[in-house]
């Protein structure tokens, strides 16, 4: 009996592969790809989700199929290096292992593997910058004050094992520039700067830190104020960009204004707005950049965002929050988000579709949805 199963797995395999290669759809890839997990290819299920994203790279169903099978594939290595851990005990296998649950997502397992070797091993730097990208990792992602302290915290302790760690500089220059300290700043990105001192990054970074000056408030203030606000105050130094990139990236931008422009001509729509980090794009009654409008858009995104990842409940996609001024229309996709002010009475559904329509084509042309 196990043996007719086997062959109707493989025959039904022979079949999905010709179908995938021949007619190609995110069904069929996913199919195939159940019937590679059945048969325990995980590699190959991965490298087959690769290929459907490079086909279809807006399908939930590919993304769905990819993250499954690298779990699996991860959890196998820490599968492997728990094992090699208890035999003989190594800070390189700690620090190979935190790197995978950070990989993974589980940064509860990267703060015990990383405290678990930093017990054994305290002068091992190496458990503390795997905490320090971890913490990095829930800072930008959430905003969340503690988080930014503690990656501060354990990358000044990497660089007092080793003085030399031009990573743990590099890490620390670029969070406290991005949150405000730029005397403090300056100090660990002249280090990179004459380290490498091609690095156009580095150096515009040095340059900006240098002619904002201090702004007068401790570290634990600068923090606070960025997880209030729900933005930072200094957006990352973006690379240059030339040639066929430049025009492609112009185009995307345009075609966001588009988009927004026929937002803001929705009947009872009276604000619109792009954002990704610290920029926005607006359309609309928007006095400045610190107009309510916004803030709120930013601060109710990243608190979805954050409950929903803490109570293991999903992605927040979209929402709406209402009052006496109406409706908040709100779109979000990883760092982007896409919304609206509209009246008491306008169609919420056909402005939230709308918004889906604007976060999805701009991930695109941009390529802001890239990972």
């Amino acid at each position: 009996m196990k043996l007719i199963q086997k062959l109707k797995i493989w025959k039904e395999l022979k079949r999905l592969e010709t179908k995938a290669r021949e007619t190609p759809s995110p069904s069929t890839f996913v199919d195939l790809g159940q019937v590679y997990i059945n048969l325990g290819m995980h590699e190959r299920t991965l490298q087959l989700a690769e290929e459907g994203l490079a086909l279809f790279p807006h399908s939930d169903e590919l993304r769905k199929l990819r993250k499954f099978a690298k779990k699996t594939q991860l959890n196998n290595r820490i599968k492997d290096l728990r094992s090699r851990l208890s035999k003989s005990p190594h800070p390189k296998l700690y620090r190979e292992l935190a790197a995978l649950y950070l990989e993974l997502g589980d940064f509860d397992a990267v703060h015990g593997t990383c405290e678990e070797c930093i017990r054994r091993f305290p002068d091992d730097d190496g458990a503390f910058l795997v905490l320090a990208k971890g913490r990095l990792t829930n800072f930008y992602r959430d905003l969340i004050a503690q988080d930014g302290l503690e990656a501060v915290r354990c990358l000044n302790e990497v660089i007092r094992l080793d003085a030399a760690n031009l990573k743990a500089h590099r890490l620390l220059g670029e969070v406290l520039y991005r949150a405000g300290a730029m005397e403090q700043a300056r100090y660990h990105l002249e280090i990179i700067r004459d380290a490498a001192p091609g690095d156009s990054e580095i150096a515009e970074m040095c340059e900006r830190s240098a002619s904002m000056g201090s702004s007068g408030k401790e570290l634990e203030t600068l923090f606070m104020d960025i997880e209030e606000k729900g933005v930072l105050p200094n957006a990352p130094i973006a690379r240059g960009v030339t040639g066929k990139n430049l025009a492609t990236n112009e185009e995307g931008i345009g075609s966001i204004r588009d988009a927004l422009a026929h937002l803001a001509e929705i009947d009872g729509v009276r604000k619109a707005a792009y954002i990704k980090g610290s920029k926005a794009l607006v359309k609309g009654e928007i006095r400045d950049g610190r107009d309510p409008f916004l803030r709120v858009s930013r601060v109710v995104a990243k608190a979805a965002q954050r409950t929903s990842r803490r109570m293991d409940i999903g992605n927040f996609s979209k929402g709406v929050v209402e009052g006496d001024y109406g409706h908040i229309c709100i779109c979000n996709y990883g760092e982007v988000v896409a919304s609206v002010l509209c009246d008491a009475n306008s169609d919420v559904e056909y402005v939230l579709a709308e918004l889906q329509e604007l976060v999805a084509g701009s991930l695109y042309l941009t390529g802001a949805g890239s990972e």
